[in-house]
């Protein structure tokens, strides 16, 4: 009888080594996770009171034992934003702290539990509201006044300069900022089509929907005229997100950069940008702001849109584990470490020039 027991002995054994060995690997992964996800600097949520409600904000400062840092203000881009940008910006914020700066973000209105609708928003309405922000930052003990800067990406090109002319700020980065707003949607239109290979009836079919809807805009149209027009189908617009559209849609930053002549600007830009005609949004910082030598224009060959490796965002499988595994590595090469050297630079007074 016992030696038909022992393979069973020896099954079992080898099933509990199995289940020991799965569970060290799987506590090793979560270390792994756990660790990647330890950033190198203090968060704290803060309540900023505004227009007589209040942002819910984070601000992530340096374990550098200093108790006076400068400031790096964040302006969101399009979409119902949170104030890290579900853990997003955390390596951005980090690469800030190595550079002895502070981060401050917020959720937007409607977002996480804030109160109000960001898509009720006008791009003035969005710089008010950083422009509060930093009036709060300043009157801190812990951040130095004088040494607060603006960091925005698409969208927020609409807004960095109206900030800047509202508040002193001592730097801006930009991270593939948008111009003009219809200019911008018709590159991104005929940039997607291309992309998907798309056959020249379908392209002239997009580019009339295009048409019509920025004459339904000039007029003023409701929303209900609006998917009248197209047929009944909003193919994802909501009545909240067609007023936002409306409000905003005559964005161009071009005259408002103007507030930046002096103020030391990061330009960041995507090599694979299908958002944002990043050569023309070259060409206009440097023809308003060039003059003043104040401008930094980099561009990230491996760089999509969102400042990640192209590599990486056309599969989802590789952004989960790459998010995971060493967030760090989402962004493009070298795209943290430029954030870090150019505020470290302008602390040494020599911020380079292009």
């Amino acid at each position: 009888m016992y030696p038909k027991l022992q393979p069973r002995r020896r099954g079992l054994r080898i099933a509990v080594w199995s289940l020991v060995t799965a569970l060290a690997v799987a506590a090793g992964l979560v270390g792994v996770v756990l660790w990647q996800h330890s950033y190198a600097m203090d968060e704290q949520r803060v309540s900023i009171r505004h227009g007589g409600h209040t942002l819910n904000g984070v601000l992530a400062t340096p374990k550098d034992g200093r108790k006076h840092h400068g400031l790096v203000v964040y302006v969101h881009g399009d979409g119902p934003v949170d104030a890290t940008h579900d853990d997003g910006y955390k390596p951005l914020w980090e690469a800030n702290a190595k550079a002895g700066y502070a981060s401050l973000s917020w959720d937007k209105p409607g977002v996480a539990g804030a109160p109000g609708n960001w898509l009720g928003q006008s791009m003035d309405d969005r710089a008010d509201e950083a422009a509060a922000a930093i009036a709060w930052a300043r009157a801190r003990p812990d951040i130095d006044g004088d040494r607060i800067g603006l960091w925005g990406a698409s969208q927020a090109g609409w807004v960095l300069p109206k900030v800047a002319a509202k508040t002193p700020v001592s730097f801006v980065i930009a991270v593939s900022p948008a111009i003009n707003w219809l200019q911008q949607g018709r590159y991104n239109l005929l940039a997607e089509l291309r992309a998907d290979g798309a056959s020249a009836g379908r392209t002239n079919e997009a580019i009339a929907k295009s048409d019509t809807t920025r004459r339904l805009l000039e007029r003023h149209a409701t929303f209900e005229e609006y998917v009248k027009a197209m047929g009944g189908d909003a193919d994802g617009m909501t009545a909240d997100r067609w007023g936002f559209v409306s409000k905003n849609y005559t964005a161009d930053a071009t005259q408002d950069l103007r507030a930046l002549r002096g103020v030391p600007v990061l330009l960041a830009l995507a090599g694979h940008d299908i958002n944002v005609d990043t050569v023309d949004t070259e060409r206009i910082y440097r023809e308003v702001l060039d003059a003043g030598g104040a401008l930094t224009a980099k561009r990230y060959p491996d760089a999509t849109h969102s400042f990640l490796k192209q590599s990486i965002e056309q599969s989802d499988l590789k952004i989960t584990l790459t998010a995971l595994f060493s967030p760090r590595s989402l962004f493009a090469d070298g795209f943290l470490d430029g954030q870090r050297q150019f505020l470290k630079d302008l602390d040494r007074g020599s911020n380079a020039t292009p």
